[in-house]
């Protein structure tokens, strides 16, 4: 089995049938929230590495992990007192759910694996409060994150699209809404 993107972790964690869409189908709506988020995380990786004070930034690192099959970049690494603190860069605001969380320990997974040592926090920076997030890297999200891995694999075995989200709330602001078409879809079943 190939690796899987770290970003699909996200997708997958906001709902298993956009997940399926994006990575099986290769789907993607480009509306107006989806490109600034695009320019947005171009702005992020304007430089490759700078220092600021104390701590020394890196942007767009690539990682990996064998162990879990993931693939992808940190939009910052930040290295400061010998931590290393990934950052994720998000268009709007922090969300009620935690797709955001779970792409970051994947890369803070990711990163621990490639590097030997232990990260235990990052940040998620959202665009549209200005505002960065701390995530603790606890036991409990690492738990969930490596779940998140299998739930993608087992669904990508099963070689069959997941079926739209009972409760729309997610619909309304998912960009594949017109793709995903989940009401039609529940109204066949």
């Amino acid at each position: 089995m190939d690796y899987l993107p770290i970003s699909m972790l996200n997708q997958l964690e906001y709902c298993e049938r956009r997940f399926w869409l994006m990575f099986v189908c290769g789907e993607m709506e480009v509306n107006a929230p989806v490109l600034e988020g695009t320019l947005q995380h171009e702005r992020a990786h304007t430089s490759a590495r700078e220092q600021e004070g104390e701590t020394l930034i890196r942007r767009r690192v690539y990682v990996y992990s064998d162990a879990l099959q993931l693939v992808g970049f940190i939009d910052v690494l930040e290295e400061r007192d010998g931590q290393l603190i990934p950052v994720e860069y998000k268009h709007g605001k922090m969300g009620r759910w935690l797709n955001d969380h779970i792409q970051l320990c994947a890369q803070a997974l990711c990163l621990e694996e490639r590097t030997g040592q232990k990260v235990e926090y990052g940040h998620v920076f959202y665009w549209g409060s200005r505002r960065r997030e701390r995530v603790d890297f606890t036991p409990e999200l690492r738990a969930r994150t490596r779940a998140s891995v299998a739930r993608a694999f087992a669904l990508l075995a099963e070689d069959r699209i997941p079926p739209p989200l009972e409760k729309q709330a997610k619909c309304r602001d998912c960009s594949l809404e017109p793709v995903c078409l989940p009401r039609e879809v529940r109204m066949l079943v």
